[in-house]
């Protein structure tokens, strides 16, 4: 049977078939499985129709539980529903799945299987997720490449339906999920073919209806439950048959041999690998190598994991094999060995067969890359007389030294003919979104087969992002990191001079090619001497184009994607010249129509100039003996820190992490890092950064205060340390207000640190700001350093106002975070009123991944080594996390002040201990007080404890000390020494702390909103900051009850239909919460008022704060973020008040206008919106009439609460 071929990756393959089969998909974004709803999404939008004739109706709930609670219900009324899920996610559906299993409800679990988070977050593939559902009854279809996900997936949905038991259907998370094939795609009428109608109607015969009423989920008690839930055995005993069935089904169909356990390789092997997933794919391709070089070894890949039928994979072993490796892609902590090593080991041991050797491995957590290398070392361990019983592969473990010996030059087994090419990119600098376009071109319009792989760093955009293509003639099975490649492009001139080893990655004669904006003299200077050897000795064939000033002449900004990308097409001459300039045009046009034609039409621009933009670099002769310069760089800072830089961040920073060995993590098992580790990174990423007009400038400090990264800061500088400063400092006189007569004053500016978003460009009244390149900038760079390190803190020049805030230091600094992000200044902000002393919780989401890479802490302290006590838990249990936190230290400062007052009571204790002890006591609910008298009591307690060689000098106590003495005791043992130092051994908690709490709208609104509910409720002293983006940024912009009305999100492709929940509004009912809603960039005073006025408040607060976000596509891009902020709240799309219940008369404050500006005309400046109407018109014009009848509504509502509240 002939299909259609198309490039996708594995969620698109998944999403197509469960659509077919689906009439209900209830969802929750996840990464990475959210693609697979949002693609149903967009085609029930588009009017698809599944199998039966409709469109799937796709509901997006709160949560996963919350989902799968759905998917449950709908089931029971008799309608096919499905979900899409992965890791923690998945874990939340588990209570609903043991309902669902044991209702015999048919559905399917669509699953890109992703690591659950443990010691860290980590959004990339595994099966700990999918193993952790092993109890559940749901049947678990494992498929190992994107053409198996397309294959299979039927099959999941078909037993479901004939065999009555829920599946997982799964596929390794990211590898799989989201790689790139051109696979063969099903035809529905194939799917309707294979689908039994009547199983279908006797499902819906048997729902619950009010027709022909039931009653489901009793309960029962233990004279029945266990004879009951053992009833259902025979269904799973005969569920492997119908797996079969509808396996046979499809092969006839296809011509494929797909079996429970397949077999592949050498009939007579006598070493087999048993596996499931994408490494199996790895292995064929060892197999086949080894096979033809006189070896015989096989491989069973697993298909369907439950039920286990192991008559099946008995019978797939081959008679000859005497030694088996089993391989677990997952963890299993304290157990004699991982779930699918333990199945084997119980099949083979319940069919009596002893003579067969089984080893179980570890492999490929958190998507750890399983090359070839890895695979030729189990079958080497194999070979050996004695191979280890447990081992890991594709690490190199010397603590507990279980990991396998793998030879790094081992053979190629790509297939032959293979083109590949990888492709070193900027988080959102366009790289990957053009060569998913490339792959596309290459798959869909020649002969070729394709791959694409895209690998990040823990960064947001302004990380670093390695595409991995592959084209051939014949099919691609290689789902692993591409290491000897025919093409290398360098996206962005950092990495040149940072020294990444891209050029390491060419094969001999191959092509390397650099974007910058270098002369020959220029290049010369910037490329390290390794990579010039490389570059001479093995025939690089090496170009440069600066695609980086041609993007800015086109008007494109930093966008050079589709310059670059086109001259890869010139370059590699995959296909005609002029064919891939027209399919580039073509995507441009689908990719960008929504953002306008101005900017369709520059991209084809962009296309036209990048066919003939490089420039060829003729290699001096003298590159092939260049010499390495020493390295000058010493580190400095905490030795602890400073270690942890050295041996984790620098390797991981460069992209080779997977360099490091097991024992880097020695000093870090549980996951705790040290802070301060960013401000070692010095990316310089940004090709323009700001330059300071010192004449200009007004010292309003604006410009620090929105800057997202804290890399412009302002200094008051004494007459020596201005003296002192470096030559390229720019230092003039304080012109007003403090310090005026007395300090000098400087705008220093990071340009290693600055991510180039122009914020503060747009925030700088008087334009004493301008954006240049960053190479004529360097020199600033010792300046600020000079700066943070030699010139001290004027707390004269602090206060809380804009200008005064920013001389206090931010404890916040040089995140990962997207450029221009909104986020991270409030949170900056936060720090520099109360860094010193505060805890955070954080939900995970954005906040938590700029907030809290491993080893690259933002959060940093000051010079005492006081800062934030940073921690995340998970995404919907933030809030109860976070009032944990507080509770688990405030417990500890009741305590200590009943054991203060006990010594106060202590009638020897000295009277000045006794007064600092009672004014800690007066202060230690009071943050801003309370610091100075803990410090005194503090210093009293150490003043006034006694030790035993004091007490000895006394005449009346020396024969008890002599008596201490023989003990070993140090200290005085009377009730005030033995008090005093109780409480100093928990000095620590003295001092009042600031806790708070931070997360996106998608946790506060949704997930989390009924732990935030509680929180609020309990009264405790709390502060929540919810940075509101109005959609789920984190897993790629989905909406959430945060989002507007009129509003193109994930999961609204067609526009979002109801009003934003006022989350506000809520939380004022309780009467005793702080509320307020700001926007930096509307009113910076509010915004600050709000924060100090939270925490000063002495019960729960509650701040959200309107965080754009690169989701939005403003227009103009993110340089204009700020004032993105004040056309909200002039639409009165967002509401700026405070409302603080510790002010009895006026408690509630409106601190925005009348809107004075039409709802759509803030809609035209955002794709997020300006998209609907472009696709939708007549549905835009209705939302958008909508959306301004609720702005105008939104404001007489609060000025009715401002009445309301104030009783005017």
């Amino acid at each position: 049977m002939a299909r259609k071929m198309k490039s996708m990756d594995g969620n698109n393959a998944a999403a197509h078939v469960s659509y077919a089969f689906s009439e209900v998909a209830a969802i929750y974004p996840i990464t990475p499985s959210s693609p697979m709803a949002d693609l149903v999404d967009q085609w029930s939008a588009n009017g698809l129709k599944n199998i039966f004739g409709s469109q799937v109706k796709v509901v997006e709930m709160q949560s996963e539980a919350g989902a799968a609670g759905a998917v449950h219900g709908s089931l029971g009324a008799g309608a096919l529903t499905t979900t899409y899920t992965a890791s923690q996610g998945l874990l939340l559906m588990i209570p609903n799945m043991y309902k669902i299993a044991a209702e015999q409800l048919p559905c399917v679990f669509h699953v890109s299987a992703r690591t659950v988070s443990t010691h860290a977050l980590n959004i990339f593939g595994d099966h700990s997720d999918v193993m952790a559902c092993r109890q559940t009854g749901f049947a678990m279809l494992c498929e190992g490449n994107v053409q198996e996900v397309m294959d299979l997936s039927p099959v999941a949905h078909l037993a479901a339906l004939s065999g009555k038991v829920p599946f997982i259907n799964f596929f390794d998370g990211f590898r799989t999920s989201h790689e790139i094939q051109k696979i063969a795609v099903w035809d529905y009428k194939d799917l309707a073919d294979m689908c039994d109608m009547d199983a279908v109607k006797a499902f819906r015969e048997h729902a619950l209806n009010p027709e022909h009423p039931a009653m489901r989920g009793s309960h029962e008690n233990g004279d029945t439950f266990f004879q009951h839930r053992e009833a259902c055995n025979q269904y799973y005993d005969a569920l492997p048959e119908v797996v079969e069935k509808y396996m046979g089904k499809i092969n006839e169909k296809l011509g494929t041999d797909y079996k429970l356990f397949n077999y592949y390789g050498a009939p007579d092997a006598d070493r087999v690998i048993i596996a499931m997933g994408s490494i199996c794919d790895v292995a064929e391709e060892v197999i086949d190598y080894l096979n033809a070089h006189g070896e015989k070894v096989g491989l069973i890949k697993v298909r369907l994991y439950r039920p286990f039928k192991a008559e099946r994979l008995i019978e797939a072993i081959p008679a000859t094999a005497k030694k088996i490796a089993v391989l677990d892609r997952t963890k299993e902590p304290g157990a004699q060995g991982e779930p699918l090593y333990l199945d084997v080991v119980t099949a083979l041991a319940n069919a009596g067969i002893t003579d067969k050797t089984v080893i179980g491995g570890r492999y490929g957590l958190g998507s750890k890359d399983t090359p070839p290398a890895s695979v030729f070392a189990v079958y080497t361990e194999l070979a050996k007389a004695e191979p280890k019983r447990q081992f890991t592969i594709g690490i190199v473990d010397d603590v507990t030294n279980l990991s396998l010996p793998e030879d790094k030059n081992c053979p190629n087994t790509a297939a032959e003919g293979t083109i590949e090419c990888k492709f070193w990119g900027l988080g959102g600098d366009g790289t990957v979104g053009a060569n998913k376009n490339s792959i596309k071109i290459i798959g869909d319009h020649t002969d070729k087969y394709v791959q694409a792989y895209f690998q990040y760093d823990s960064k947001k955009t302004g990380g670093v992002t390695i595409s991995h293509l592959r084209f051939g003639d014949k099919p691609i099975r290689s789902p692993y990191y591409i290491n000897k490649a025919d093409f290398v492009a360098c996206h962005n001139p950092s990495y040149i001079t940072k020294g990444f080893k891209m050029v390491n990655d060419v094969k001999p004669g191959g092509v390397f090619m650099i974007n910058c904006q270098w002369d020959f003299d220029e290049l010369n200077h910037h490329l390290k001497a390794d990579a010039k050897r490389y570059i001479a000795r093995n025939n690089i064939q090496l170009y440069t184009i600066d695609a980086i000033d041609l993007a800015i002449e086109i008007g494109m900004g930093k966008r050079n994607n589709t310059i670059l990308q086109s001259a890869f097409f010139s370059l590699a001459k995959v296909m005609p010249e002029e064919d891939a300039i027209r399919f580039m045009k073509e995507k441009a046009k689908a990719s960008y129509l929504k953002k306008g034609q101005d900017v369709v039409d520059m991209n084809y621009k962009a296309i036209d100039l990048g066919a003939t933009a490089y420039k060829k670099v003729e290699v001096p002769a003298d590159w092939a003996n260049a010499v390495d310069e020493p390295e000058h760089k010493k580190l400095e800072g905490k030795p602890e820190l400073v270690k942890m830089v050295k041996e984790i961040l620098e390797p991981v920073g460069k992209m080779d992490g997977d360099s490091l060995p097991v024992s880097a993590f020695s000093d870090h098992v549980d996951g705790q890092f040290e802070l301060g580790a960013s401000a070692y990174e010095k990316r310089g990423v940004a090709v323009s950064v700001p330059t300071w007009d010192a004449a200009k400038c007004i010292q309003c400090n604006q410009c620090a205060y929105v800057c997202p990264h804290a890399t412009i800061r302002p200094f008051a500088l004494t007459a020596e340390e201005a003296k002192n400063a470096p030559e390229a400092a720019k230092i003039v006189d304080v012109k007003a207000g403090k310090g005026k007569g007395t300090y000098q004053f400087t705008m220093a500016i990071s340009p290693l640190d600055c991510m180039g978003c122009g914020v503060c460009i747009g925030a700088c009244p008087v334009n004493a700001l301008s954006m240049v390149a960053q190479e004529g900038e360097l020199k600033q760079q010792d300046v600020f350093d000079y700066c943070m390190d030699k010139v001290s803190e004027k707390k004269d020049m602090q206060d809380n106002t804009v200008k005064g805030s920013q001389f206090k230091q931010p404890m916040l600094e040089f995140s990962g975070s997207c450029a221009g992000c909104a986020e991270t200044s409030y949170a900056r902000l936060v720090t520099q009123l109360f860094g010193d002393h505060m805890y955070i919780s954080n939900a995970t989401g954005c906040s938590s991944i700029w907030g809290g890479p491993a080893a690259t802490s933002p959060y940093c302290t000051n010079k005492e080594g006081h800062g934030p006590a940073w921690c995340n838990s998970l995404f919907e249990d933030n809030a109860e996390h976070g009032l944990g936190m507080f509770i688990g230290q405030d417990k500890i400062r009741q305590d200590l002040a009943d054991e203060t007052r006990q010594l106060i009571a202590v009638e020897w204790a000295r009277p000045e201990l006794k007064a600092a002890a009672q004014a800690w006591l007066d202060t230690m609910d009071d943050g801003s007080a309370n610091a100075e008298p803990a410090r005194a009591y503090v210093k009293a307690l150490e003043e006034s404890i006694c030790t035993v060689e004091e007490l000895a000098a006394v005449p009346q106590f020396a024969e008890h000390a002599a008596q201490l003495k023989a003990q070993g005791k140090l200290l005085c043992d009377c009730d005030a020494c033995t008090l005093a130092a109780d409480i100093l051994s928990k000095k620590e908690y003295l001092a009042k702390k600031s806790m708070w709490i931070f997360g996106g709208d998608g946790w506060a609104y949704d997930i989390g909103y009924g732990g935030l509910d509680h929180v609020i409720a309990s009264k405790k002293d709390v502060n929540i900051f919810v940075f509101d983006t109005e959609v789920y940024s984190n897993t790629g912009g989905q909406a959430s009850k945060a989002s507007n009305i009129g509003q193109v999100a994930q999961f609204a492709a067609a526009g979002k239909e109801v009003k934003k929940k006022s989350l506000a509004e809520i939380a004022m009912q309780y009467g005793y919460v702080y509320v307020a809603q700001v926007a930096m960039g509307a009113n910076p005073a509010q915004t600050l008022k709000a924060i100090t006025e939270a925490e000063a408040y002495h019960g729960p607060s509650l701040i959200i704060g309107y965080s754009p976000c690169e989701m939005h596509s403003i227009k103009g891009g993110m340089m204009n973020c700020q004032k993105e902020m004040k056309k909200a709240v002039d639409c009165g799309l967002w509401p700026l008040y405070r409302y603080d219940p510790n002010k009895t008369e006026k408690p509630f404050s409106l601190d925005y206008k009348k809107p004075s500006v039409p709802v759509e005309e803030f809609f035209n400046g955002e794709v997020r919106y300006a998209g609907l109407k472009i696709k939708y018109p007549e549905t835009a014009a209705k939302l958008f009439a909508e959306a301004q009848v609720e702005a105008d509504a939104r404001y007489e509502t609060y000025v009715a609460l401002a009445h309301s509240y104030n009783k005017d």
